[in-house]
C-alpha cells in the first residue's frame, strides 16, 4: 500500500490508473480506524480493481466547541489495518492543502441537511459535503463507499451527485456493531467503563420500538415517548440530541408509519455523541 500526502501525487497516481484501464473505489474516511471502516474497504475492494482510502480529519465539518482537537488518533494502527483490509493507495493531506487560506467555496444541499443531526450542527453537512466534492475532483473515482451508520451524510451524498451530474455510484456499507450491539464508532473511545457498559442501551431501545410497529404501533409520537422514556431508565446520563421518525430517502417526519421508515437517533453519553438507526 502506497501512501501520499500531496495533492498532486494522488492525481498523477489515479490518472496513471485510469490510462492503465483500472476502476477506482473511494473510501473516505477521519482515521482511528475500526471493523465498520474496514467493512467499508472491504466491499470497495469487490465494486473496483483499485481502493483508495482516504485519512483526514475534516475540520471544516466541526463547529467551534466541537471536538476537532480532541478527534482521536493513531496513525500507525490505521496503516496497518488500512493496508491489510486491501488497500492500494492511501491519501493523507494537510489541512493548509485540502483548504486555503482565502477558501470561500462551499457545498450544500440545505434542504436535506437541516434534519437529523443538522438541527444542532447546521455547518456540519456543508462542511461534509466539501470535503467529499472536493475528494471526488481529486481522485475521480468509478465507486464511492459509505457507511450506513450515517444515514443522513450518505442520503446527501447521493442526492448531491444526482444534482451535480458527478460521475460516481456510491454504495452503502451496512452499520457494523460491537458484540453487544453498540454501532462501531471512533468516538466511542471517548465513552468511560460506565458509559460503554450502558451505551448498548441505545440499539436495545430501537429494537424495543421495531417490536413495537410489528405489533401494530404506528404512531411516531408515541414510538418517541417509549424511546424517550426507555432511555432516561436505562442510560441516566444520556441526554437525546434527536429521536426522528423519517421517510429514509427524503428525511422528512413520518408521523403515522405506513410504509418503510427510518428511525435515526443521536444520543449524548458523556463526551460521546453516538448515531445509531433502524429501517423497519
Amino acid at each position: 500500500m502506497q501512501i501520499l500526502t500531496k495533492i498532486t501525487e494522488i492525481q498523477a497516481a489515479c490518472k496513471q490508473l485510469r490510462i492503465e484501464n483500472k476502476s477506482i473505489a473511494l473510501v473516505p474516511t477521519m482515521g482511528f480506524l475500526h471493523e465498520g471502516h474496514l467493512s467499508l474497504i472491504r466491499l470497495a475492494k469487490k465494486e473496483a480493481d483499485i481502493v483508495v482510502v482516504t485519512r483526514f480529519v475534516n475540520p471544516a465539518q466541526f463547529a467551534p466547541g466541537e471536538d476537532l482537537d480532541a478527534y482521536p488518533n493513531d496513525a500507525e494502527h490505521d496503516y496497518k489495518v488500512t493496508k491489510e483490509a486491501g488497500a492500494d493507495l492511501l491519501f493523507e493531506p494537510l489541512s493548509s492543502s485540502m483548504y486555503g487560506e482565502n477558501h470561500a467555496t462551499w457545498v450544500e444541499v440545505p434542504e436535506m441537511a437541516k434534519f437529523l443531526c443538522g438541527k444542532t450542527r447546521p455547518t456540519h453537512f456543508r462542511g461534509v459535503c466539501t470535503v467529499v466534492t472536493k475528494l471526488f475532483n481529486i481522485i475521480a473515482p468509478d465507486v464511492a463507499v459509505f457507511g450506513e451508520k450515517d444515514w443522513q451524510q450518505i442520503t446527501l451524498i447521493r442526492r448531491m451527485v444526482q444534482d451535480l451530474n458527478i460521475p460516481v455510484r456510491i454504495v452503502g456499507g451496512a452499520l457494523i456493531r460491537e458484540d453487544d450491539g453498540l454501532a462501531m464508532s471512533s468516538r466511542n473511545a471517548y465513552l468511560t467503563k460506565e458509559e460503554r457498559s450502558l451505551a448498548p442501551h441505545i440499539r436495545k431501545a430501537l429494537l424495543l420500538l421495531d417490536e413495537k410497529v410489528k405489533a401494530g404501533e404506528k404512531s411516531a409520537s408515541v414510538l418517541t415517548d417509549i424511546f424517550q422514556k426507555y432511555i432516561a431508565k436505562n442510560i441516566p446520563m444520556a441526554s437525546i440530541d434527536y429521536m426522528s421518525v423519517v421517510h429514509p430517502d427524503s428525511l422528512e417526519s413520518v408521523e403515522n408509519i405506513e410504509d418503510k421508515t427510518l428511525i435515526a437517533v443521536a444520543v449524548n453519553v458523556g463526551k460521546a455523541r453516538l448515531l445509531d438507526n433502524i429501517l423497519l
